[in-house]
């Protein structure tokens, strides 16, 4: 019989070569070409320099969609287990369901109401 940890070890080894492997690979085969222009940071195609005053405020829209991409990822998550034993978790899994995906909802109607999914 082998040791439990050896498929960890295996797996780990080959994460590791995988990811060193990609380092070196775009280090050898990447471009060579450095300019200031791809050397400064890049931030929601907003300059990070100081901004005038009649700019206004930073936009929050790309914080709404990123806030939004969480909710829906943290409300999968949940979700599969759920699914997968449903017949075993009785009522009070579907009550606990419920209240939770009726409080996923309520910032949903929120960046509605804030008009965050609006595109135009």
């Amino acid at each position: 019989m082998t040791n439990p940890y050896v498929p960890l070890l295996i797996m780990g080894a080959v994460a590791l070569l995988v990811s060193l492997g990609g380092l070196g690979a775009s280090a050898i085969l990447g471009p060579k070409q450095r300019s200031k222009v791809k050397a400064q940071n890049y931030e929601c195609g907003i300059d990070p320099g100081p901004q005038r005053i009649e700019d206004g405020r930073f936009p929050v829209k790309y914080y709404l969609v990123a806030m939004t991409f969480i909710v829906f990822d943290i409300e999968v998550v949940f979700l599969y287990p759920w699914a997968v034993t449903f017949a075993d978790v009785g009522v009070f899994g579907l009550i606990s369901m419920v209240l939770f995906i009726g409080l996923i909802t309520v910032p949903f109607i929120y960046e509605l109401r804030r008009e965050g999914l609006d595109w135009t």
